[in-house]
């Protein structure tokens, strides 16, 4: 079983964007969203995948991926997924021997900003940039596929923390 482990983290300042390598535009969408898992299109500028993960809350959780040629995935986003979809350019980073991911986002998600990092363990320690704050891991509401349902441009003001 593939497994992904990363942590999600909020940002305290813009530091970070001096610090970016490259980075991609992303516009994904779901086809399916159980209690068990999520069915996700993505394209990353031109490169197209279909993602299969598991809902568990927490860092640590089941992941699958597989290539999809781009046109397929183009109809798949504009005629079978969800809606909103979401649009958001990630950021890469290096900062202490890891790659950071920092996702930006468009359209009803606009405003929100959230940086990962893919960890070898759950109980692996990382070193803390200074421009990442509260972590979020466990926050469900910061799931890609729940800001399809309940995007940032709806959050209240507390929820934005």
């Amino acid at each position: 079983m593939a497994i992904e482990i990363e942590r999600k983290f909020l940002l305290v300042s813009d530091a970070w964007r001096a610090l970016i390598s490259r980075s991609e535009t992303f516009r994904q969408g779901y086809l399916s969203n159980t209690k068990r898992a999520s069915v996700r299109v993505r394209i990353a500028d031109d490169m197209a995948t279909l993602n299969i993960k598991g809902m568990t809350l927490g860092v640590q959780r089941a992941e699958y991926e597989y290539t999809l040629p781009l046109p397929d995935a183009m109809e798949l986003l504009d005629q079978l997924c969800e809606r909103p979809l979401i649009e958001k350019t990630r950021h890469f980073v290096e900062f202490g021997g890891k790659l950071w991911e920092i996702d930006e986002f468009h359209g009803d998600n606009a405003g929100l900003i959230v940086a990962e990092v893919e960890l070898d363990s759950s109980d692996e320690v990382i070193i803390m940039p200074p421009w990442a704050g509260n972590d979020v891991s466990h926050l469900e509401r910061y799931y890609n596929v729940r800001l399809t349902q309940y995007p940032y441009s709806q959050w209240s003001a507390e929820e934005r923390g």
